[in-house]
């Protein structure tokens, strides 16, 4: 378990709903200059053919059903652009495999069947949280019905390990076998997560522990399954790993700031929506934790809330009333302090692996993206 500091000992933000998520400077001007943009692009221009052909093997209706979710056609089948995500996972796969001197190439299955098991656990969280939204659009669920967002979504699983078994490899063998970890780890934070909407009070280790379990395992992956499919042995995979997993520690606090404060034309998603969902995210349980008068009062608030047959028709003055308690305690800022922790416990353990200056540059740069996004 990672160390924690007091969740009350931070002093409070002030910044508003929709304001970039406070950062660090750049770990290198040379981190600097890397162009994230492209970065990203290059990792989804080389695993979208995979992954399409890949949805393509998939039974009617669920290929179609799949090319919704990805954003490929409309509801009605129609071809479209669509938003497929950030595509950070990808990113850091394919450039895991340049720390041993492979080209970018031979990270790609692993960048597909990561993207592969991502989604499968987007389908299923959409129909669990009774989210409507993803991306800006009606999510599977809402258009094709629970039964289909959970079919598709086992079957994206099953496409995953499938996809890395194919190559025949000792080097496949061991990024399946990393692959299915993290999933089972995904599937415990889910659980988790699920469990903890319905207790009084999870504590800031608790919460970081499920947060690692859903986020930070599969980045920890993605972050190091391109270097074993290119030969890295294990403490090097390991260690990319511990990068990844801080990684997301970090994606993870920053994505449950914009869960309450995030403008919802950027995050495609309702205001205020994780409070509207009951999460007992990292703001939520760091200001339970904090004590003082505002921590109890919104402790008194959250507890009449889970009873309330009220709950579903609160107002946004309610939930505003709620996100304001939240900050008063010192939740916003303790979040955001603890995403610029993870973010440096992640960029020191790129110290330890021996790699190209460039490399290690864009994985800088992958950090200060995640932790200054806004969606």
């Amino acid at each position: 378990m990672i160390d924690q500091q007091a969740a009350g000992s931070r002093t409070p933000g002030t910044a508003e709903r929709g304001e970039t998520v406070p950062t660090v400077p750049p770990a290198t001007k040379a981190a600097d200059a890397v162009d994230v943009t492209a970065l990203l692009e290059r990792g989804r221009t080389l695993a979208t053919p995979v992954l399409r052909a890949a949805i393509d093997r998939l039974a009617p209706p669920m290929d179609t059903v799949a090319a919704y979710h990805f954003g490929w056609i409309d509801a009605q089948g129609n071809p479209m652009a669509g938003d497929g995500g950030k595509a950070v996972r990808p990113a850091l796969a394919v450039l895991s495999a340049e720390v041993t001197g492979a080209a970018p190439e031979i990270g790609v299955p692993g960048a597909v069947a990561v993207e592969l098991v991502h989604n499968f656990s987007l389908l299923h969280d959409d129909l669990m949280d009774g989210d409507e939204q993803r991306r800006h659009r009606d999510t599977v669920w809402k258009v094709h019905g629970p039964a289909q967002a959970i079919l598709v979504g086992d079957a994206l699983f099953a496409l995953a390990n499938e996809l890395l078994l194919e190559l025949g490899t000792v080097e496949a063998g061991r990024a399946t076998r990393r692959l299915t970890t993290a999933t089972r780890a995904l599937i415990d934070g889910q659980a988790q997560d699920i469990s903890y909407e319905h207790r009084d009070r999870v504590s800031v280790e608790e919460c970081l522990e499920m947060e690692g379990n859903k986020t930070g395992a599969l980045l920890a992956c993605a972050s190091s399954i391109g270097a074993v499919l290119g030969g890295a042995d294990d403490k090097t995979a390991d260690t990319l790993e511990k990068y990844g997993y801080h990684l997301g520690l970090a994606f993870q606090a920053v994505d449950d700031l914009l869960g309450i404060w995030g403008d919802p034309e950027s995050t495609g998603k309702q205001t205020w929506s994780d409070l509207r969902q009951r999460k007992k995210s990292l703001p939520v349980v760091a200001a339970l934790a904090a004590g003082g008068s505002a921590s109890a009062q919104l402790g008194e608030m959250l507890a009449a809330d889970a009873v309330s047959s009220d709950f579903e028709s609160f107002s946004e003055e309610e939930f505003a009333a709620r996100a304001a308690l939240i900050e008063k305690a010192g939740g916003r800022e303790w979040t955001a302090e603890e995403a610029r922790r993870q973010y440096s416990i992640a960029l020191e353990a790129l110290d330890a692996i021996d790699m190209p200056d460039r490399v290690r540059d864009q994985f800088a740069a992958l950090a200060d993206f995640v932790v200054v996004r806004k969606r």
